[in-house]
């Protein structure tokens, strides 16, 4: 049995430090576009990369929207803080799903065996037309 760590571990771990932070992120994804020799690691550390820096915008964006409403008078009694909590939930609740779905979908994909010759699918025959006698 191989010691070490397989391509689809390494996967899982680019998609789990992709969702802990940027930061995170930084080091193993940029690790593995930089010194990784395997090209779908590289695939799936660039794909983490996007949907990262979408999540890391949302976030840069709900921070700028409590700061201002923070410098406004009754910001926490209003609909406007009340519309935050709930797009702010929202939007934590899809960070998880979302790197949950990309991270299994990396860890269990199944790669073809180059061994193995691919099976050709062959067209359905249709049945002979009878001939009608009169």
């Amino acid at each position: 049995m191989k010691e070490g760590w397989t391509t689809r571990w390494k996967a899982l771990f680019i998609w789990l430090s992709g969702y802990l932070s940027i930061i995170a992120f930084a080091l193993v994804g940029g690790y593995a576009i930089v010194k990784s020799e395997e090209e779908e690691l590289k695939k799936t550390a660039k794909q983490a990369f996007v949907v990262t820096l979408i999540f890391t915008l949302l976030s840069m964006f709900f921070s700028l929207y409590s700061a201002i409403g923070g410098m406004t008078d009754n910001y926490y009694m209003s609909d406007a803080y009340e519309a935050y909590n709930i797009m702010l939930s929202i939007v934590n609740i899809a960070k998880i799903i979302v790197f949950v779905v990309f991270g299994a979908l990396a860890f269990f994909k199944v790669k073809p065996n180059p061994a193995q010759p691919a099976v050709e699918e062959k067209p359905e025959e249709k049945p002979a037309e009878e001939e009608v006698k009169d």
